[in-house]
């Protein structure tokens, strides 16, 4: 591995503080925070956190922005590892957090996926599915995740629970809903993404 590369990866995770601001960031794609805000949130020193918020928006990470005498900062949708920290902050927090951590309570879990769309916070459509699942499923305590994720994000979660036979016959069958959630950009959550599209 090139040196470039192993410094581009060490600017990433190098302090508690760090992970808990990227956790807040990317949870909350397209939002400002002013300071205090953010240390409310995390819960670390206000020092400490200026600290990381600097050296975050001189690694590229983060933008500024001034405001009635606040400084406001947000994630850029540009840097390079947007994408993939996205889905690390998807795995460990909210509702894919919840799923992979309650893997044993929600019953036998073959296949989950979340949609990128969801973990962008884009709108959506009354057909867009923003979470799929494949197995026998205990349904009351899918709910109840579903339910906890939606008071964080503010709107109804689509999502969608199939048993393997049923999943892997509409595939067969190439139909058009299954064919439209296997389409988009997706987080695997659980299972194999190469035995999602095969």
């Amino acid at each position: 591995m090139a040196y470039q590369e192993i410094s581009a990866l060490k600017q990433v995770f190098i302090s508690k503080t760090r992970v808990k601001l990227l956790q807040v960031f990317l949870s909350n794609p397209g939002r400002i925070f002013y300071v205090r805000e953010l240390v409310r949130a995390i819960g670390e020193q206000i020092n400490a956190v200026r600290a990381e918020l600097s050296r975050m928006e001189k690694a590229g990470m983060l933008f500024s922005e001034s405001r009635a005498n606040r400084k406001f900062y947000g994630f850029r949708k540009d840097y390079i590892f947007n994408d993939e920290l996205l889905r690390l902050v998807a795995k460990t927090t909210s509702l894919g957090g919840n799923i992979i951590h309650e893997k044993g309570k929600l019953g036998k879990v073959k296949l989950s996926m979340l949609a990128a769309s969801f973990m962008k916070r884009r709108p959506v459509g009354p057909t867009d599915v923003d979470l799929l699942i494949v197995g026998e499923i205990v349904l009351p305590q899918l709910a109840s995740l579903v339910k906890e994720a939606e008071n964080d994000v503010g709107r109804e979660i689509n999502y969608t629970v199939m048993t393997e036979e049923e999943f892997n016959f509409r595939k067969r069958r190439r139909d058009p809903f299954v064919t439209s959630i296997l389409e988009k950009p997706r987080v695997m959550l659980i299972g194999d993404e190469d035995e999602l599209i095969r």
